[in-house]
């Protein structure tokens, strides 16, 4: 394949609900739509799901645009390769950067599997036709707040609970939801803002008692080996998240028993090439895996589901319906939930069309790059 035109959307879109982490709060999202398209007329999408601020790793939405726009569809146009995980290869030179590249290999999977016919999900070696899907609740005001949220999505019929922890809304929440839900799959995250103080530590551990599914980075992303101590000490399995961005920090990881789980984020690893290569390791070390998500809109959303199809992926993946998040997704129709499950597409590419007037209408910016 040949790309001979590839252009950049920033879309912005509201949240239905206000989500808050242990580091900010967000009411709407705004991320980088990648569009690509062949010598024959053949289109991809991707997404770029990065945060606005370099609260999740060092990206963010502006130096995304710099490095898709600068360095990343350079390489790409007009470049010829015969599958999408040679393209990685085209930017090997460009260090980091992980959620640029995973918009841009994104939309090359896309443009590829929809040229050849068959679904993203076959394309990456899927195996089921649905998809356990889980939600993430962020730090509410107050915890009937939360237990308001909870009682919603389960009432939804999500079968898995993700809360969001901080230092002072930890233990106090999680007791009012298990209490609530004594059977309900519950895990929490704390996105890496706990440190080994004594305070902290005594925080976490007071949540082992709560039949948790995992503690999600409960310390800062370089530090596995706080991460490996601390797994040592409880009995509720330590999943990564901001830890592992390579193939090389999954490894590390395994080597120091400093997670027990894996959250694989197509956006942190750099696309779906790098994800699909995260599963096989994992599995082979008997490392249970699910797909963790950033708030994607529905091109995002469209890739998440089809890894999640993989066979390692044992666990609900985050993969909720867009009503969760937005009124209005920017493929049509939304990805659904049925009693929390998700129906893996069954048509070429992403199995989704992208409403295109629907994203010019909330594009903040748009630029277009051609051979």
């Amino acid at each position: 394949m040949r790309v001979t035109a590839a252009s950049l959307h920033l879309v912005e879109l509201d949240l239905v609900h206000e989500f808050q982490t242990s580091s900010h709060r967000k009411s709407s999202l705004a991320h980088i739509l990648v569009h690509l398209v062949d010598e024959s007329g053949a289109q991809g999408w991707g997404e770029i799901a990065s945060a606005a601020a370099p609260y999740y790793n060092a990206e963010n939405v502006e130096t995304c645009w710099l490095m898709a726009r600068d360095y990343l569809l350079p390489r790409v146009l007009g470049a010829s390769w015969e599958h999408p995980q040679e393209v990685a290869g085209l930017w090997r030179a460009v260090r980091g950067n992980e959620f640029a590249k995973a918009g841009v290999d994104v939309a090359a999977w896309s443009l590829w599997s929809g040229h050849q016919g068959v679904p993203l999900a076959t394309a990456l070696g899927g195996t089921r036709g649905q998809v356990v899907a889980g939600v993430s609740l962020g730090i509410e005001p107050t915890i009937d707040d939360l237990l308001v949220q909870v009682a919603a999505q389960v009432g939804h019929g999500y079968p898995r609970v993700k809360l969001k922890i901080a230092p002072g809304w930890d233990v106090e929440p999680v007791r009012a939801v298990r209490a609530a839900y004594p059977d309900l799959d519950l895990h929490v995250d704390a996105n890496g803002v706990y440190t080994e103080s004594p305070e902290h530590l005594a925080a976490l551990r007071g949540l082992d008692g709560f039949g948790l599914t995992m503690m999600e980075q409960p310390f800062a992303p370089r530090d596995l080996l706080a991460h490996a101590r601390f797994q040592r000490t409880v009995t509720t399995p330590v999943c990564l998240d901001e830890s592992v961005e390579t193939l090389a920090d999954l490894e590390l990881a395994l080597e120091l028993d400093a997670g027990r789980v894996l959250n694989i984020k197509v956006s942190r690893m750099g696309g779906l090439t790098a994800a699909r290569a995260a599963h096989d390791l994992a599995t082979t070390r008997g490392v249970p895996v699910w797909c963790g998500g950033m708030h994607e809109f529905g091109v995002g959303r469209a890739a998440n589901v089809a890894l999640s199809s993989l066979p390692g992926f044992t666990l609900p993946s985050d993969v909720s319906g867009s009503d969760k998040y937005y009124r209005r997704d920017v493929i049509v129709p939304p990805v659904t939930a049925e009693r929390g499950v998700v129906t893996v597409p069954t048509g070429a590419g992403l199995g989704f069309d992208v409403d295109t007037a629907f994203v010019a209408e909330h594009t903040l910016r748009s630029t277009t790059l051609t051979v």
